[in-house]
């Protein structure tokens, strides 16, 4: 008596792991879509806010940018993981004159737009 009462608990164990295995496998599947579709979204929160900070501590900034502000634009230019925008952004800090500068800056700017509404278009 007391092996049978085991038998069905193991059986039952078994069919609740099959249910669960089979659960798991079809929500990952339904999850692989959705990951695509978040991951252009996540980096354009990251395009976005590297933007908004560059305009509000470079140029807007009433004064010279400190080194602090300068690490974290680095930072978040590197955490973009995008070669076209680190290189872009290279050009700007390596600029010799306010004009190149300004240009160098809106040619950044101009970059980072085009690629979040690439993102969005699809394209």
């Amino acid at each position: 008596m007391k092996k049978k009462v085991a038998y069905i608990i193991i059986l039952f164990l078994i069919v609740i792991n099959v249910f669960f295995a089979v659960k798991y496998f079809s929500l990952q599947k339904e999850y692989r879509p959705v990951q695509t579709v978040i991951e252009p979204q996540k980096n354009n929160e990251k395009i976005l806010e590297f933007t908004e900070f560059f305009v509000k501590n470079v140029l807007k900034a009433k004064v010279k940018v400190d080194l602090e502000t300068r690490l974290s634009l680095e930072n978040m230019v590197k955490d973009l993981s995008d070669e076209e925008i680190l290189a872009q952004w290279q050009k700007f800090v390596n600029s010799k004159t306010e004009v190149e500068a300004q240009n160098n800056a809106s040619n950044l700017l101009t970059l980072l737009l085009s690629k979040i509404r690439d993102s969005v278009l699809g394209i």
